[in-house]
């Protein structure tokens, strides 16, 4: 088991490389490419948009091999990148919006294999140690891998950045392979758990779920609609070169790592409608640190929103997993993923249009839109507090473990 403990969390960290790597360059190959800050925030959209297909897409991991699919999945994903090495110009800038899209996919299905994957690989007392290994494997990748993509992309291009992020899929696909896999996964929920209209019902029908979701949805969703607005920022405001985006990345991802540290002390200590509130007000700040015509603000603010974005979405899934019937788990941790990271495909073409008004504006109403939804979280009275999970289930009791729920 621990073999198999090594082997998850070394895919974690390729997987993380990988992507975080190719998510920051190819939004900046693409504003070398047209020169178009609007252009560059939509590669981001292709990522996201596949998420709204969740609940559907996941549900092919239920009817095929899982192990087959999600090395599948990688390879095909590897293919994708390769064919960036056409790209020569402005003319070939819908292959790096395609390729993005093909990570969106993938994002959906790898995601969930792993998810399914991991109780069939490791015992059930070791499920949390090995969530939380993956999940601050994620993270640390988030330091390093946008710093490495963006100096890279600066030394050799986009085309060496495509060849090394292809290159992970086929190693984590390998890593799939030599798995053992001797244990029964827990049985999946069936067609006749009812549908995606089940997994919103329970979803939004109780306050405990709702709001951290809500939360968790406004916050996600004002990151994306801010995108352009950090580009402009950067590259028309502080007057810096693109690969200073990689520098912001990094930035966020130690405050990912920061947060990720306590959050959990934070849910048990004042639970997660209150830990979603606290993050919500912290990208709120973040946005208005980002505003400030200096570089130094830029770069606290990027360390502060890594702070409150994930506890918006840790909040919310855990109190998807601790208030969710164990047989409905499954269907409502997808439709949950869909509504929180769904509005991005809304929120980001959105962004894009209001950089136009400027740089700061899409920064400033993220900023008034995400404090309005906490104002109304905090004046809506408390419904009675439930003794324990309805479902039996134990409170999972690390944060980190979370992580793998998300798309």
């Amino acid at each position: 088991m621990r073999r198999n403990a090594g082997l998850f969390v070394a895919i974690s960290v390729l997987s993380g490389f990988g992507s975080s790597a190719m998510s920051l360059v190819a939004g900046i190959w693409i504003l070398d490419l047209t020169g178009s800050t609007s252009l560059a925030a939509l590669a981001g959209l292709c990522v996201y948009a596949p998420v709204l297909a969740g609940p559907w897409l996941g549900g092919l991991l239920d009817r095929a091999p899982r192990r087959p699919l999600v090395i599948a999945v990688n390879l095909m994903l590897a293919a994708a990148l390769l064919a960036l090495l056409a790209v020569r110009g402005p003319g070939q800038t819908w292959l790096i919006f395609a390729v993005s899209g093909a990570y969106g996919v993938s994002y959906v299905l790898i995601d969930a294999g792993e998810t399914a994957l991991l109780p069939s690989a490791v015992a059930p007392t070791e499920l949390g140690d090995v969530n939380g290994w993956r999940s601050s494997a994620q993270e640390g990748m988030k330091l390093v891998a946008p710093l490495a993509g963006a100096g890279l992309y600066a030394w050799r291009g986009g085309h060496a950045v495509a060849v090394l992020s292809a290159a992970t899929p086929v190693l984590v696909s390998i890593l799939y392979a030599v798995l053992r896999l001797n244990r029964t996964p827990p049985d999946q929920p069936t067609e006749s758990a009812g549908g995606p209209r089940t997994g919103l019902v329970v979803l939004f029908g109780q306050r405990a779920t709702r709001l951290p979701v809500v939360l968790a949805a406004v916050s996600i969703a004002m990151s994306g609609f801010t995108t352009a607005g950090i580009y402009a920022i950067v590259v028309t405001e502080l007057r810096l070169p693109t690969t200073f985006l990689g520098v912001l990345a990094s930035a966020q991802g130690a405050g990912s790592v920061l947060g990720g540290l306590i959050v959990g002390r934070l849910i048990a200590a004042r639970g997660p409608v209150a830990v979603g509130v606290a993050g919500t007000a912290l990208f709120a700040i973040g946005c208005l640190a980002r505003c400030l015509p200096w570089w130094p603000a830029t770069v606290v603010g990027a360390v502060v929103i890594g702070v409150g974005l994930p506890w918006t979405l840790v909040a919310a899934v855990t109190a998807v997993q601790t208030h969710t019937p164990s047989a409905l788990l499954g269907r409502v941790s997808a439709t949950a993923n869909t509504a929180m990271f769904g509005p991005l495909v809304v929120a980001i073409p959105l962004g894009s249009a209001a950089v136009h008004l400027g740089a700061r504006p899409p920064l400033i109403a993220a900023a008034a839109i995400c404090l309005t939804a906490v104002a109304s979280t905090v004046r809506l009275p408390p419904t009675p507090r439930r003794p324990g999970p309805p479902t039996g289930r134990r409170a999972n009791p690390d944060p980190s473990a979370v992580r793998l729920d998300t798309v």
